[in-house]
């Protein structure tokens, strides 16, 4: 039995980035002796184990086989002739095809660490074509490693892919899923350039695809372009270190813009109207979890209204804190203020402009809540009143709440 160091932690190594997960490929050993020397066996499709003391995972080297459309219809065959070189094949990019022994040389049969150099990113083989999640998988690598380009046969294969219908057999856990650790990479823009570059954007977020081509007032947004002004948008979230709410947010702010009829444009006038219902169906669609969902509308339909907060009086204030449900989830209030600074920001020549209103309504829900409603109530019972005059009471008071803001 052999052990190597294989994949992501030997790719990462070389880059000199720090070392998280470690993955071990096992060659010349059975299930059985697996189990018998402590492994714990894990895997569901393919005999997988985790190390008795480590934890780290141990899969036995493997081979596969296509035998449907989609990702899931593989056979995988394990044996103890089954070598290293068998393994590695099958697997993704060549920057991941690498691995290193117990005497720690560098066994790379497919060029990885060239590649590396390069700053490319490469399909080991023409087996890359048979499992669609490896169009996510390399869109959401070149989100991480931002510097690093598409192997041209790589990305003329990907096309290939997305015109023979693969990506339509993707399942929605499994496209949020990759989505997902895009979007919280340090470049998310380059996952949705390179999906948009081979054609699967336009697949499977059809409503993102849209925005590319759709121009904007020049005045507010120097970069025109809706798309160009998303992955902005994405970069800044990015930089502003939004969580992965808001950064889901900030992809579906805008995409109402993608339905406004060409001959009303640059203006994209009830635009938050429909990005929140385009918002409702892609989460819908994609199985996105509540909270990030439920953020993605708010912000979709909020947007306008928070950036021209600036502007409005301590009763309108108030209204908006309301109609974004501020005072019962104020964390989700605080991510639909991240993500409209990423907004508001990812415009060309805007990237280092203050965004006052964040603050500004962070403090006026401060305000708010500081207002003290069970004496107001017992106040308003004494003086015989009930139900909404209570309400309507508790409304003032924090109407002069935010006000006294303004005056202090």
């Amino acid at each position: 039995m052999k052990v190597y160091e294989v994949g992501g932690a030997v790719r990462d190594a070389l880059l000199g980035r720090p070392v998280s997960d470690r993955d071990w490929v096992v060659v010349g050993s059975t299930p059985e002796q697996m189990v018998a020397a402590g492994y714990l066996p894990v895997g569901k499709d393919f005999p997988v184990f985790l190390h008795p003391q480590t934890r780290d995972e141990y899969a036995l080297a493997r081979t596969e086989r296509k035998t449907a459309p989609g990702y899931h219809g593989f056979v995988f065959h394990t044996a103890p002739e089954v070598t290293l070189e068998d393994d590695l094949v099958r697997r993704d990019l060549t920057i991941n095809a690498m691995a290193r022994g117990d005497d720690g040389v560098l066994i790379d049969p497919h060029g990885g660490q060239r590649d590396l150099q390069n700053r490319c990113l490469r399909h080991v083989s023409p087996a890359f074509a048979e499992d669609p999640v490896r169009i996510l998988r390399l869109a959401r690598f070149a989100a991480r490693f931002a510097d690093f380009s598409v192997a041209p046969e790589t990305l003329a294969l990907m096309r290939r892919m997305v015109d023979a219908g693969e990506v339509d057999a993707l399942v929605a856990e499994r496209v949020w899923q990759e989505l997902a650790t895009g979007l919280m990479e340090a470049r998310p823009r380059r996952m949705l350039e390179v999906l948009r570059d081979c054609g699967a954007l336009a697949r499977l977020l059809p409503e993102v695809s849209r925005l590319w081509g759709v121009p904007q007032t020049a005045v507010h947004h120097p970069e025109v372009d809706t798309g160009e002004h998303l992955l902005m948008v994405l970069d800044m979230a990015a930089r502003l270190q939004a969580p992965l709410s808001a950064r889901y947010a900030c992809l579906s702010h805008d995409l109402g813009k993608g339905t406004t009829p060409a001959e009303e444009w640059p203006r994209h006038i009830a635009h938050e109207a429909r990005s929140e219902d385009l918002a409702r169906q892609l989460s819908a669609r994609l199985k996105v979890p509540s909270e990030a969902a439920e953020l993605a509308m708010v912000v979709a339909r909020e947007h306008g209204n928070i950036h021209r907060s600036s502007s409005l009086d301590a009763a309108a204030l108030l209204r908006l804190l309301e109609r974004c449900d501020a005072f019962r989830r104020p964390d989700r209030f605080a991510e639909a203020l991240i993500a409209c600074e990423a907004d508001a920001r990812g415009r060309l020549g805007f990237e280092d402009t203050a965004y006052p209103q964040r603050p500004r309504l962070a403090a006026a829900l401060a305000a708010a809540q500081s207002v003290a409603t069970a004496p107001i109530a017992a106040d308003a019972q004494a003086r015989g009143l009930r139900g909404p005059a209570i309400a309507g009471a508790i409304h003032q008071a924090r109407i002069r709440a935010i006000a006294a803001l303004n005056t202090n």
